[in-house]
């Protein structure tokens, strides 16, 4: 699945903003120098009108036959989506290396190891293009630490375990990527923007990567992409919100799990159950990383009325639908699901269309939570 369409990178602190990226906007005038400016700070004044602007077109909502439509036929839309665009709508994310440096090759993540081992803030400096991430990020390091302790004293779970999940019995020695040392599954995958950056540019033998989406025409695409190899990789169908339906993974098998642009594309009142179970997945120290759009983005503001389904919940013309989070809503969701916060920063950046001469306000969150350790008497 996808957000809000265009995507974007890298994030600032909201609770104590803090210098990040390489380019910012000193001089008004030279606004149309560029095409992304980093760190953008708001005005009170450009607050309160997008804070107006989301109450006008929140005021008429979609009837409720409609809003039922867009439930049931929710994997019609996206079908419909990936039809029409294929593989040719998004970007390869290849900065998400620099955002999660948990996705990057073993010799980065022996790096951050020893970082975090010594107890030590983690400066990760991202390369400023107008695609991707332009800021220098500070991240809190409580969980990661105990993350890569739980790797380095507990051998991978190869056990013959079986452990059942809803209906379905699936053995620790028997489901995909079972001999991985090393477990990514990224959940709402589309056409593998993700997925196939991190096969090409992550070499580590003992890497299996997992993705699913809710679309199986994207899944379609997933699995006849020349890029795709079925020795390293298991590309499914999936509902996130079915909670009759299981991951085709054991709990407590996964190390990372990815939600890029897609906790956004669910009914609010489903993402609470969606992130438990992710949550049940993941091994003790394992991170759940997301990205995705914030309150006031400017794809917020330009919603007109009768498109908005509840509060700060929309519908695009094509049926696909989008939230608009706060930092505070995805801490709950996470820390609910039993997870700690490593990071939970918020992206403010101007874009801009140099050729038409228009400014574009951009608001992403970027968030990673870890699962805690076992305690000693579990």
């Amino acid at each position: 699945m996808a957000g809000s369409y265009p995507e974007g990178a890298p994030a600032v602190l909201a609770d104590k903003r803090q210098q990040f990226g390489r380019r910012f906007l000193s001089d008004p005038a030279r606004v149309f120098h560029h095409n992304a400016w980093d760190n953008v700070e708001w005005s009170e004044e450009q607050a309160a009108a997008a804070e107006r602007k989301v109450q006008e077109n929140s005021i008429q909502r979609v009837c409720q036959e409609k809003q039922v439509d867009y439930e049931i036929n929710a994997h019609k839309y996206w079908n419909d989506f990936y039809k029409i665009h294929e593989n040719g709508f998004f970007k390869d994310r290849h900065w998400l290396f620099t955002e999660f440096p948990e996705l990057a090759p073993s010799q980065n993540q022996n790096h951050l190891k020893d970082s975090f081992l010594e107890n030590k803030s983690e400066v990760s400096e991202c390369r400023n293009n107008e695609d991707g991430p332009g800021l220098i990020m500070e991240e809190q390091h409580k969980c990661s630490s105990k993350s890569l302790e739980y790797k380095t004293q507990t051998p991978p779970m190869e056990e013959n375990v079986t452990q059942k999940i809803s209906d379905l019995e699936i053995c620790a020695d028997e489901f995909p990527g079972s001999s991985a040392t090393y477990r990514i599954l990224e959940v709402g995958c589309g056409v593998g923007n993700t997925v196939f950056p991190i096969l090409q540019t992550n070499n580590d033998p003992g890497l299996f990567v997992y993705c699913c989406d809710f679309s199986s025409t994207a899944i379609e695409l997933v699995q006849t992409n020349s890029e795709y190899d079925p020795s390293r990789c298991f590309a499914f169908v999936h509902d996130l919100c079915d909670e009759e339906k299981s991951y085709p993974v054991p709990k407590g098998s996964l190390d990372i799990i990815i939600l890029i642009f897609v906790l956004s594309a669910i009914v609010p009142d489903k993402m609470q159950k969606a992130i438990n179970r992710l949550s049940r997945l993941l091994k003790p120290g394992g991170m759940m990383l997301l990205r995705d759009y914030g309150r006031y983005d400017m794809a917020q503001l330009r919603f007109k009325k009768g498109q908005c389904l509840s509060g700060n919940f929309y519908v695009r013309g094509d049926g696909t639908r989008v939230y608009f989070f706060t930092q505070e809503e995805l801490d709950t969701l996470f820390t609910t699901a039993g997870l700690e916060k490593v990071q939970n920063l918020v992206d403010r950046r101007l874009q801009v269309n140099r050729g038409k001469q228009l400014t574009m306000y951009r608001v992403w969150i970027q968030c990673k939570y870890c699962k805690p350790l076992l305690s000693s008497t579990s």
